[in-house]
């Protein structure tokens, strides 16, 4: 099948039995052997219908393992993977468990998480910082900058940082700013973009401009572009959402998804799917594109960040 070239399989679901959602299928249970099982089936599904762009972490729970795995017997230098550093996954595959992961941006850390990573080579392309915030001092930490810059130097890896918060944008315009050794450090920017937070755009010229890859997260803002009677708010985006769906003839993710890829320059929008049949729904996106009054209805839908990231908080571990 022909490469899906702007889609990317993001593995947070596949890794982990919990992930930040809206609850679907909660009584569900799987034994941890088939839930890997689920995870290559899944990584195989995607490849075959053209997927080459794989996002992990080691706080994904399995997802980074699976990857080491599936990779051995791959001869593609088509595939990338990017991977990240700084989360932790504890909760040991719980459903129950009072807390999942723990964040930690030390150099302690990386240095700890990419005696793992470094497995993926040659196929990692792609060295992220997890869920970058000014609170941690990561972008200020000489360390942990050197560290970066030496990694990227020797293994020729891209160093990216994904964002999180209604504060995205100041981290962004902040990592711009870290050098060293006169070299810029960051080269891709994994951020949350949707039809509901599209405070990217504010931004996007400007990494546009500097030839920064901008990766797409939580396209389908975890769910939330689904309708749903706790979110009466969302009336008209679901009334608008439900005619696009009707005029293209593809589910409600595919028309969240194309926006992505339509409304701003991106290198790749991470699918977040968990089985096969959401894969499949979500790569309707390379049979159409939006028409320009499509893109800017759905830009009229969007929410102040702090509305936007007060929800996301909300939402529990399903």
């Amino acid at each position: 099948m022909k490469q899906s070239v702007k889609i990317g399989l993001g593995t947070a679901a596949i890794g982990r039995p919990q992930y930040i959602n809206i609850r679907q299928n909660s009584d569900a249970e799987i034994s941890l052997e088939a839930f890997r099982e689920n995870g290559i089936k899944m990584l195989d599904a995607a490849y075959s219908q053209g997927v080459r762009y794989f996002d992990t972490a080691p706080g994904y729970g399995l997802a980074e393992g699976l990857l080491i795995d599936w990779i051995k017997d791959k001869d593609d230098d088509s595939i990338e993977i990017a991977t990240k550093w700084g989360y932790t996954y504890i909760a040991n595959f719980d459903p129950n468990a009072s807390q999942h992961e723990v964040k930690e941006h030390s150099l302690k850390k990386l240095n700890e998480q990419w005696k793992q990573s470094q497995k993926l080579l040659p196929f990692l392309s792609t060295y992220q910082i997890h869920s970058a915030t000014l609170d941690t001092g990561v972008l200020e930490n000489d360390e942990i900058l050197h560290r970066l810059l030496e990694l990227k130097n020797k293994h020729s890896v891209l160093i990216g940082l994904t964002t999180t918060g209604a504060n995205q944008i100041e981290v962004i315009k902040k990592a711009l700013d870290v050098g060293v050794e006169a070299t810029q450090i960051f080269d891709v920017f994994q951020v949350t973009y949707n039809i509901f937070d599209q405070s990217l755009a504010n931004i996007v010229e400007q990494l546009s401009n500097q030839k920064k890859r901008i990766v797409i997260k939580e396209a389908l803002a975890n769910g939330r572009i689904f309708p749903n009677d706790n979110y009466p708010n969302y009336s008209e985006a679901y009334k608008t959402l439900m005619e696009l769906s009707e005029k293209y003839e593809v589910g409600l993710d595919a028309i969240a998804l194309r926006f992505c890829l339509d409304s701003i320059p991106t290198f790749k929008v991470l699918s977040g799917a968990a089985n096969e049949q959401h894969l499949t729904d979500n790569l309707q996106v390379s049979k159409f594109k939006l028409e320009e009054n499509d893109i800017l209805a759905l830009n009229e839908l969007s929410v102040t960040p702090e509305q936007y990231w007060s929800e996301r908080k909300k939402l529990g571990w399903n």
